[in-house]
């Protein structure tokens, strides 16, 4: 079984391409390194088979491929209000691709389609408050915070965290 969701988009360095079940091992892999697990909490195969690779729901996934690997995942839900037209964006890179530049040529990939091929007028993101090295992605492609949302959200460790909300429009994204 597949998603329903078979785009392809290529990015400067990155290949975001739907995942399928073969990444299942790969994606839990990622989700389970330390420094990704202390943002997304416990994934074993079957939830990301479940709520990664086959939704069910509006969300649309994408893994992050470099060079034929999967380096990460991104995925996007939308408000089609014509009123709003906004998009929300999350993902995960593996640590041992951070500081290189492909977080960011992921975001930005995912952003331009967002913006000339789905029709959006505005993005948003909301990493936690805490999470510094995020925030520095983000920002580099163009996302301005908007500001902290209180007890946002419950961390693995089961306390409420903070979250920042960050939106970018079109002439922000660099």
């Amino acid at each position: 079984m597949t998603t329903a969701n078979t785009e392809t988009i290529s990015g400067e360095r990155v290949l975001l391409r739907t995942p399928v079940d073969t990444d299942v091992p790969r994606l839990a892999e990622i989700l389970a390194d330390p420094a990704v697990a202390g943002w997304w909490g416990h994934w074993d195969r079957d939830r990301v088979r479940r709520e990664i690779v086959h939704r069910g729901d509006e969300t649309v996934p994408f893994a992050i491929e470099l060079d034929g690997r999967v380096i990460g995942y991104i995925q996007y839900s939308e408000d089609n209000d014509p009123d709003y037209r906004r998009a929300g964006i999350d993902l995960f890179l593996h640590p041992a691709w951070h500081g290189r530049g492909l977080g960011a040529d992921a975001l930005r990939t995912l952003a331009r389609y967002l913006f000339d091929v789905r029709g959006h007028h505005r993005l948003t993101i909301d990493p936690a408050a805490d999470n510094h090295r995020a925030i520095r992605s983000y920002r580099r492609v163009g996302f301005r915070p908007v500001g902290i949302m209180r007890r946002y959200e419950r961390g693995p460790d089961g306390t409420w965290h903070d979250g920042l909300l960050m939106d970018m429009l079109r002439e922000d994204l660099t």
